[in-house]
């Protein structure tokens, strides 16, 4: 009976290794990077949208705070 003899953990791994990064430097070649136009109109629209969405917030715990004051000055009144 002979034996298949396994190779060693260094080789293993050195070769996963290797691959990987062959197939990682294969599938960076397909990317389609975006200009720095792009980049900047993605960035505009970010930050406008950032921005929305921080008034909305602001204001809705401007009038919930207003709102809650309110209530509780209308209880408090009535002892």
């Amino acid at each position: 009976m002979s034996e298949v003899k396994k190779e060693n953990w260094f080789k293993r791994t050195w070769g996963k290794t290797c691959k990987y990064f062959r197939e990682l430097k294969s599938e960076l070649k397909k990317v389609v990077w975006p200009t720095p136009k792009q980049v900047l109109k993605n960035t505009l629209i970010v930050a406008a949208c950032v921005l929305v969405v921080g008034v909305f917030i602001w204001m809705f715990y401007f009038v919930a705070g207003f709102g809650i004051s309110k209530l509780i000055d209308a209880f408090a009144h009535q002892h």
